[in-house]
């Protein structure tokens, strides 16, 4: 799909990947891009230097987004591209609080199955669409110390999965973007554990999305390094293990030295 002409809805658009994806997008021509963020003054922020629409937007919330795409489509058109960005920390494990596992599901997961709900009726009556997950590598593989970052990501691939399996034949296209480090407010504080392969810029991210979107790939990759550790993975998923426990024993060394 190409980007030009299209409407989009970015939900985490205030900073990050999201801002410079729709930075990207209405450089490439998009006809209309709505910046949605739970923070109301960086989605106007980002809206009035690009000349679109800003909202306040809580993606746990079904009602909100449902009205949300019903208003970009009286007042701008259908929805073409729904980009459901938006994502949080946490750390952890199953000692983590009730709370904080139910916040990861609800901002993980359900924010990706309230947004597809939303959008696939017009979608489909129309035979044309596009959803984008984001996700994190941490869901195809692992990240130490949180795990219920890395278990609502893995969900929110499977959801992906799914919908991209249940909706081909009406004419949805779906993604799910994995990223390792990005230079965010959610990048790593530390490179040196073997966490990540480095940090890119999301604008960098923003020119990988928008390329994956006009092949209609499903799978996003900013650090091409992934797909060998899920090939790894999936290969031997004892060696896999092995390699993580050391993983979680070197951080562990560094935090404790730092």
């Amino acid at each position: 799909m190409e980007i030009k002409d299209r409407v989009a809805i970015i939900t985490g658009g205030g900073g990050g990947i999201g801002s410079a994806t729709a930075r990207k997008w209405i450089a490439e021509g998009a006809r209309a891009v709505v910046v949605a963020d739970y923070d109301e003054e960086a989605a106007s922020s980002v809206a009035s230097e690009l000349g679109c629409v800003g909202v306040r937007l809580d993606v746990t919330d079904e009602k909100a987004i449902g009205q949300l795409v019903e208003e970009t489509e009286s007042t701008l058109g259908p929805v073409d591209i729904f980009f459901s960005n938006a994502g949080a920390g946490a750390q952890g494990g199953v000692e983590a609080s009730n709370e904080a596992w139910q916040s990861q599901w609800e901002l993980h997961v359900m924010s990706h199955v309230y947004a597809a709900r939303a959008v696939l009726p017009s979608m489909t009556a129309r035979g044309d669409g596009y959803l984008i997950h984001t996700a994190s590598a941490a869901g195809l593989l692992a990240a130490v110390g949180s795990a219920p970052y890395s278990v609502t990501k893995a969900a929110c691939i499977k959801l992906a999965e799914t919908l991209a399996i249940n909706h081909a034949d009406d004419g949805i296209k779906v993604s799910v973007l994995c990223p390792q480090g990005v230079n965010t407010a959610m990048a790593p504080k530390q490179l040196g554990d073997g966490g990540t392969d480095g940090i890119v810029e999301a604008e960098y991210v923003a020119e990988v999305i928008t390329e994956a979107v006009r092949e209609e790939r499903f799978l996003i990759l900013s650090h091409p390094e992934v797909q060998t550790y899920v090939e790894r993975k999936a290969g031997d998923p004892d060696r896999w293990l092995k390699g993580m426990r050391r993983l979680r024993r070197r951080s562990f060394d560094l935090l404790e030295g730092a």
